[in-house]
């Protein structure tokens, strides 16, 4: 099953995933005066990811607490022989301590990195599984990395709503004994390569191999196996290159033609036995500087810039779901930008690989077409104006073909109050 956010971690992406997304027990904790998973009264229920501060949690509540509490059972997948059940939260703000059936089985600190654990050995035989987080998030400690969460009881200036809890998606992932743990993909235009990075997690074998397919749209770009040394590979992916302007331009991603390069990875034992199988992308660019200039795979490019606070009028800092992360990408390209600059927050994967969804059966497209998504309803920075004849992004968004439904959000307080 899965969520309304698709896969959370696209760059490494395996065929089946479970989402823990949706109604979940919850309690605030005022004064973190509780212990352990039995003190909380468990008295409400709160929609994850969303934070409870925001309208699409269900609870509202931009009161301070220093703690909250979150409380779900599901019933773990089946899984073979040599099977691992691994549990992925993409982010807490600002600690976390995690319960499985009373047994704690992760801490993290860090309100906008993700963390993982594998929770096989503290399933339950049988029956349903208890998954306990705890949140704590002083609102009055200014030392932590807050972003633009104001630290008063409400928005002033330039600050926004707090985000205390969950803001990302929690979900299960069913991985093999030995499995292919993380990859890196290293671009480099000069030598028209790709690096190629990964690393295996789980239990140590011999006689490894990984092999890798590239694809831009239906072209194969490579087909290479690689013995894995110590758990690891390490290896540069030379493309083939005529020479050809036109070819290689085909094949450089740019905001103007955004090619990705899929791979497919497979992990095979000694005895030729597939010992695990997932998705990556990559694309093939190169950055710089020259001077003053901003350089593009060799060539000054002028940046034409956005801010993005990455907040939602009903979600916060969680995006409702992928549509709007598309929406804001296709808003920003009609207006005349060519990127945005995230303003004090790391992004969900799902806002980098935001793409136009594959048909049924075929292989990912190497360039996404744009589909057509109306404007997602957002003000410009410092907006007031009750009319959207009035505001700059509605006349502009105008101008290149799309309309703006609302000028003005539906909640007073999640309006954007400078830059």
């Amino acid at each position: 099953m899965n969520g309304a956010h698709g896969y959370p971690r696209p760059q490494l992406e395996r065929a089946e995933w479970f989402s823990l997304d949706g109604e979940w027990e919850f309690s605030l904790d005022p004064e973190a005066s509780c212990k352990s998973p039995d003190a909380p009264q468990w008295d409400l229920r709160i929609q994850v990811p969303f934070s409870p501060e925001t309208p699409a949690s269900g609870i509202g509540d931009t009161g301070f607490y220093r703690a909250c509490w979150y409380r779900r059972r599901f019933d773990a997948p089946k899984l073979n022989p040599g099977e691992r059940l691994l549990l992925h939260v993409g982010a807490v703000d600002y600690r976390a301590k995690v319960w499985l059936n009373g047994a704690i089985v992760a801490e993290h600190e860090g309100g906008y990195t993700p963390f993982s654990a594998e929770i096989t050995d503290f399933l339950n035989a049988e029956g349903q599984q208890t998954l306990v987080i705890c949140a704590a998030d002083d609102p009055a400690d200014l030392s932590k990395p807050r972003g633009k969460q104001d630290w008063q009881l409400e928005p002033h200036s330039i600050w926004y709503p707090r985000t205390t809890g969950v803001w990302q998606t929690v979900w299960l992932e069913r991985v093999p004994g030995t499995s292919i743990g993380n990859v890196r993909w290293t671009p480099n235009v000069e030598r028209w390569e790709l690096g190629f990075e990964a690393w295996l997690d789980g239990e140590r074998r011999d006689g490894l191999r990984l092999n890798v397919k590239l694809y831009a749209g239906e072209t194969m770009l490579a087909d290479d196996t690689y013995a894995v040394v110590a758990g690891e590979v390490h290896r540069r992916i030379a493309l083939s290159d005529p020479g050809i302007d036109d070819y290689r331009n085909e094949l450089l991603w740019s905001p103007a033609t955004p090619t990705i390069i899929y791979a497919e990875l497979k992990l095979w034992g000694g005895r030729g036995d597939l010992v695990d199988t997932a998705r990556s992308y990559t694309a093939l660019r190169s950055i710089g500087a020259q001077g003053d200039k901003f350089v593009l795979n060799g060539r000054p490019y002028q940046l034409r810039m956005v801010l993005d606070q990455g907040y939602w009028p009903e979600s916060g800092l969680t995006a409702p779901d992928d549509d709007a992360y598309r929406r804001d990408v296709e808003l920003a390209k009609a207006m005349g930008f060519n990127g945005v600059r995230k303003h004090q927050k790391i992004e969900s994967p799902r806002f980098l690989y935001s793409r136009r969804p594959r048909s049924k059966g075929s292989r990912a497209s190497g360039r996404p077409r744009s589909s057509a998504i109306p404007a997602i309803p957002r003000l410009s920075p410092g907006c007031r104006s009750t009319s959207p004849g009035a505001c700059r992004t509605s006349r502009t968004a105008r101008r290149s073909g799309i309309t703006s439904r609302r000028c003005i959000t539906s909640r007073r307080r999640w309006t954007p109050r400078g830059r």
